[in-house]
């Protein structure tokens, strides 16, 4: 990056002439994701609220081309792996985001679990260390004061505070029983989001699509310390809530559809907070990946 000429872009920034720019902004979009300490520095100096508004749809706009590009990538690998997909979320409300702690925390309560676990045991006694180690020996629980806060959909502030919201907690737990080879998958549940534990040994035996609901074993809700649920309780959740029952409603969704929710729940929870420029960036990465 050459430091003299984007000086000299940013000083046209406050050109009233809109043919400059938009010439000039369109030039220092270009210079990617390293010119952004730059702007904020002068953001940060500027008094003059049409220079900053200015600096942050440029920002804005150098954010979700970088963004856009990875979320492209992840969308067109053949895994989709879901933590990839969780911290590309995290990224477009903390783009300098040190992805290296979230690994690290991740890596010590699998090896908590792994330690605990042997091949004798049953699924549900599996589900109870994970619960054990999570919950009780990492101090995980769920944010029930304030939960609508944009902190509660993000991988970096869940490790940071020990507390996040349905859909976050749901990820990190599929995340780390994934590491550990267990099926448990997540389950997208309308106004909540949940996981079900896949039965490996399930063969279908008639055409019923119905009877797919067999798949699952259980289903567990990170929310509520990895308590655990029937199908039962789905159809009697659905008859109270008044929502027609959809056999999606019991079985996994799959990793893209995983995190288009968890970017979908974290605009509304940033538009809830009048953090509209954040919302709409999320809403663009939500349609561009909806595609």
């Amino acid at each position: 990056m050459d430091a003299k000429y984007i000086k000299s872009l940013i000083s046209l920034l406050d050109d009233p002439d809109t043919n400059v720019f938009n010439t000039v902004s369109e030039k220092i979009i270009m210079e990617g994701n390293e010119v952004i300490p730059v702007l904020e520095n002068v953001w940060e100096k500027s008094t003059d609220p049409l220079l900053q508004s200015r600096i942050e749809n440029i920002i804005d706009s150098i954010q979700y081309n970088y963004l856009a590009g990875e979320f492209q990538k992840w969308a067109q690998s053949q895994e989709m792996d879901l933590l990839q997909g969780t911290i590309l979320v995290a990224k477009i409300q903390y783009p300098e985001l040190n992805p290296s702690p979230i690994h690290e925390e991740l890596e010590k309560i699998r090896r908590d679990i792994w330690l605990e676990l042997n091949s004798s045991l049953t699924a549900l006694e599996k589900v109870k260390i994970i619960n054990h180690v999570i919950f009780t020996l990492h101090g995980y629980k769920p944010d029930t004061s304030n939960y609508f806060a944009p902190k509660n959909y993000f991988i970096n502030t869940l490790i940071e505070t020990k507390q996040g919201g349905p859909i976050i907690l749901s990820l990190f737990y599929a995340i780390i029983a994934q590491k550990l080879g267990l099926p448990i998958y997540c389950v997208s549940l309308p106004h909540n989001f949940v996981l079900g534990f896949k039965d490996r040994y399930y063969q279908k035996t008639t055409d019923e699509p119905a009877e797919e609901k067999h798949s699952i074993l259980f289903y567990i809700n990170p929310f509520n310390q990895g308590s655990l649920f029937s199908a039962k309780e789905i159809e009697l959740f659905l008859k109270q809530q008044k929502i027609d029952d959809e056999l999606s409603y019991y079985l996994p969704c799959n990793n893209k559809e995983a995190i288009l929710q968890l970017i979908y729940n974290a605009s509304v929870a940033l538009q809830r907070s009048n953090r509209q420029n954040k919302a709409i960036l999320f809403t663009r990465i939500h349609d561009l990946l909806s595609k």
